[in-house]
């Protein structure tokens, strides 16, 4: 990622970000890293494919390495950096963290998302575990091209909602939607540039 990247998003994260109040009041707490590589042809950023499992409200999902907060963490960076360790075998202990985004709250579920920002240099080896059905690196200037904005249509109890979202990976393939989208547009928000809205027309 070019030096002036890093350094913005140093800049525009050195201050603790002002937190929802919903996140005093949710009931699950969780902790993500969004991992940035410095390639040659520009910055992509670390994403996950959740496993299938019936237990897990995100299965299947795009998402970041991460999870919930446990009891033997001392802060919910060390449990982002735990999680990625466990699901993608990269060790950030000692990667440039950058800082911390705003929380993210459910809409669904009583949970809040801790985002945790690094900059790590190219080649990292990842090494899935078994909750991690693939893990693969996107172009921050695809995530915010026109031609990859779509909506998501989300089915619970009878009712129906529409959210935005980014067709990554191609036809029936998971979409990244919901707290990850927002995360994402959070980042690219301290980088000066933005997800454009979906053309239903196109």
């Amino acid at each position: 990622m070019p030096m002036s990247e890093i350094a913005t998003l140093r800049n525009a994260l050195a201050e603790p970000p002002a937190q929802p109040p919903a996140a005093a009041e949710a009931k699950y707490h969780a902790a993500v890293a969004l991992i940035l590589s410095q390639e040659t042809d520009g910055s992509r950023l670390l994403f996950i494919e959740r496993a299938e499992h019936p237990n897990d409200p995100w299965s299947g999902h795009i998402a970041f390495p991460g999870g919930r907060i446990e009891t033997d963490d001392d802060s919910p960076r060390d449990a982002a950096e735990r999680e990625t360790l466990e699901e993608v075998g990269l060790k950030l202990d000692s990667a440039d963290c950058l800082g911390h985004l705003s929380d993210v709250t459910g809409i669904h579920l009583p949970v809040v998302v801790s985002g945790f920002v690094y900059g790590i240099g190219v080649g990292a080896e990842l090494m899935p575990n078994v909750e991690v059905k693939n893990a693969f690196w996107i172009a921050l200037d695809q995530l915010c091209a026109p031609q990859h904005q779509v909506q998501h249509t989300f089915h619970q109890h009878g009712r129906q909602r529409t959210f935005p979202a980014i067709d990554l990976l191609g036809p029936g393939r998971p979409l990244l939607w919901g707290l990850s989208y927002r995360l994402v547009a959070q980042l690219l928000h301290h980088l000066d540039r933005q997800i454009p809205p979906c053309d239903l027309d196109a």
